[in-house]
């Protein structure tokens, strides 16, 4: 059975927190061989919340799933050079580090492309290279902010907030997993690696403007920016006689069967509010109120028994604690047992699969060296001088 559709795949992973090793898991997901490099004290993402064994957290349990890690100290002119000998054999590097640093290291495409002609590089950070904020740091906070996220509170009478999750990190994190895809189509087509730049403003604003740019879009613009079916404070979930359920009705007949179930005939009155697309878009913020008020009437077992007969969208509303509990306990064999977070990917031929846990911190340092032809006493030499890294015991993972 194939590892994966990226099966012998060889990726070098020089980034960090959730962006690049969101994007970089995904990848290691599909088959990919991601080899991640860490400083003396791991990543970021390794103390992220708790979890059952230091340097472990609940977030790098899942995050660094197949993956091997080397520990290396890049500052050291022999560190740099360790990273561009494990570059010289990969296919892609992969690095969310700012241009500024990485020109200081000697560790940019440039750099990289000398060792490795047809190299994939992926440079991805908070702003992009030709942009007065180029070397600026950003993190997720940083870029819903600036990209126009915050302010879709606004547009709702609230005050600009960030959504509760970090949406900006793991969608940058999916535009580096399909642009790697795409440039390794590419290079297996045409035999040509190549530079690319993934700026996590851009990609923010790229993804939020596709239903909020609007009739904005349009040159002069016909309206302001925002979406008014999606902007609607009504737009949630409905309370019901015992719970919480979301309906979507999106024809008249889903309004006018759920007006009458609710025992309110008298709202189907004023069909023109919703007999039209353009209509219960249009109208959605009064719609969505209705909607909100008729649940009221009933159960949610009720109404999910009513809409599943006629096909109306719906579902209960699920919680955090419900998706944790349905997720497979595996086992770890340094932090004991914790819950994966499966690939929600199914492939007929090669599918995705997770075919290593976690490891520590630069846990495979020696082996990575050995693999790339590295002779076990210039290994020695290394680890003794503080630039390649390891935990003092290692364990067989």
């Amino acid at each position: 059975m194939s590892d994966g559709p990226l099966e012998r795949v060889r990726i070098l992973d020089l980034s960090s927190v959730v962006m690049g090793p969101y994007g970089t898991q995904a990848l290691g997901d599909l088959g990919a061989e991601v080899i991640v490099v860490e400083g003396k004290h791991g990543d970021i993402n390794r103390a992220m919340g708790p979890g059952p064994v230091t340097g472990l957290s609940g977030v790098a349990l899942n995050l660094m799933r197949n993956k091997r890690s080397i520990g290396l100290d890049l500052k050291n002119a022999a560190g740099r050079q360790t990273f561009l000998d494990i570059a010289a054999t990969c296919d892609v590097v992969v690095t969310n580090l700012r241009p500024a640093p990485l020109s200081r290291l000697g560790l940019t495409y440039n750099d990289v492309v000398k060792v490795r002609p047809d190299i994939i590089f992926c440079q991805a950070h908070g702003f992009s290279s030709d942009s007065d904020q180029a070397n600026a740091p950003a993190y997720d906070d940083i870029i819903q902010a600036a990209s126009g996220v915050a302010d879709l509170f606004s547009l709702q009478g609230h005050e600009p907030s960030l959504m509760p999750t970090l949406i900006a990190d793991k969608v940058a994190g999916m535009t580096i997993t399909s642009s790697v895809l795409a440039a390794l189509y590419h290079r297996a087509m045409t035999g040509t690696g190549q530079f690319i730049e993934v700026p996590m403003l851009d990609v923010i604003k790229a993804f939020l403007l596709v239903e909020h740019g609007s009739s904005a879009i349009h040159e002069p613009p016909t309206a302001p920016p925002g979406h008014a079916r999606i902007l609607t404070p009504w737009r949630k979930p409905q309370q019901t006689l015992d719970g919480w359920i979301h309906v979507l009705p999106y024809t008249a007949n889903h309004y006018r069967y759920l007006f009458t179930a609710a025992g309110r005939a008298d709202l189907c009155a004023d069909e023109s509010r919703f007999v039209s697309r353009a209509a219960r878009f249009s109208n959605s913020d009064s719609l969505y109120r209705d909607i909100a008020g008729a649940m009221l009437s009933k159960s949610t077992h009720d109404w999910l028994a009513l809409c599943d007969e006629q096909a109306i969208p719906v579902t209960a509303v699920g919680t955090l604690n419900d998706l944790v509990n349905e997720l497979p306990v595996v086992e770890h064999p340094v932090a004991g047992k914790y819950r994966q977070i499966p690939p929600a990917v199914t492939f007929s031929e090669t599918p995705a699969s997770i075919r290593s846990p976690a490891p520590l911190p630069g846990q495979d340092s020696r082996k990575v060296l050995l693999d790339i032809g590295y002779q076990p006493e210039q290994i020695a030499q290394l680890l003794s001088s503080g630039v390649v890294i390891q935990p003092r015991s290692t364990p067989a993972v």
